[in-house]
């Protein structure tokens, strides 16, 4: 029997309205189902591990699918690009067993968060970063964003259509660096609640811009209140950039590289 395949993807997501299939949009699952079944001389489905809302990009989405026939992983990336449209790539495929599964078996996933801080909106970043007219206090930022590190009640930063059994998240990592004019905020938890990410960047740009103060992000957090927090930051800020494996699964290494330096691999 052909082996369980585990795919790493990138795309841009102003393309599609979001990874999940639906009835009148165009998805990445879709778009990705129709390329592969075209390989596979039959039909397939995929599963991801995780969702992206639209206009959300991915650096290094996994996904799997169990193929109804035998192809080499390179048959699989290359066919595959083959049918797939501009702004959508396989870039890497591997055999896994049966039991793999992309969402389930991940220990962490990390998050990219891209903001131009500067007078002038973007010309050749549109749709890839979220502009910020005022400058951005990035160490003040940076404090308020060690508030969010650790094991918390994230209900604060919790849209109100999550469909998450429980608010709890272990947040491993975050950090906010400068690099110019950009300002990015990278985030490694083992799970995101729906929107967690985007409601934390607009919260921690309060905090930027000076009207609040650091510390601020902290009350925020254990108040538990989402009418507290900052609003949702832009969807096109934000990058779906890797999954975490344990490495006896031979699952594909997320990205050695993203926009600006950044390594998913290494965060």
């Amino acid at each position: 029997m052909p082996r369980r395949i585990a795919l790493l993807l990138e795309f841009d997501g102003a393309r599609f309205h979001g990874w999940q299939r639906q009835a009148n949009a165009v998805s990445v699952q879709e778009t990705l189902e129709s390329a592969l079944s075209r390989v596979a001389d039959g039909p397939l489905r995929t599963v991801a591990a995780g969702r992206t809302d639209s206009g959300v990009h991915a650096l290094g989405m996994v996904a799997h699918f169990d193929p109804p026939v035998e192809r080499p992983p390179r048959a699989w990336v290359q066919g595959a690009n083959a049918h797939l449209p501009p702004g959508a790539a396989v870039v890497e495929a591997a055999p896994v067993e049966a039991e793999f599964d992309a969402r389930r078996k991940a220990t962490a996933r990390t998050y990219l968060y891209r903001l131009l801080a500067r007078p002038a909106r973007p010309g050749l970043e549109h749709g890839r970063v979220t502009w910020v007219r005022g400058p951005l206090d990035v160490e003040a930022m940076a404090a308020g964003a060690r508030h969010l590190e650790g094991r918390h009640d994230f209900s604060a930063f919790r849209a109100s259509g999550c469909q998450a059994a429980h608010p709890v998240r272990e947040v491993q990592r975050i950090a906010v660096r400068a690099l110019g004019e950009e300002v990015q905020v990278a985030v490694r938890a083992d799970a995101f609640l729906y929107n967690m990410v985007r409601i934390m960047v607009g919260s921690l740009v309060e905090v930027g811009l000076g009207r609040r103060e650091p510390a601020w992000i902290g009350e925020v957090l254990v108040g538990g209140d989402r009418d507290l927090a900052g609003p949702t930051a832009r969807p096109e800020g934000l990058y779906f950039a890797a999954v975490h494996y344990p490495p006896e699964w031979g699952a594909p290494a997320p990205p050695t590289r993203g926009p600006g330096g950044f390594e998913p691999r290494n965060f």
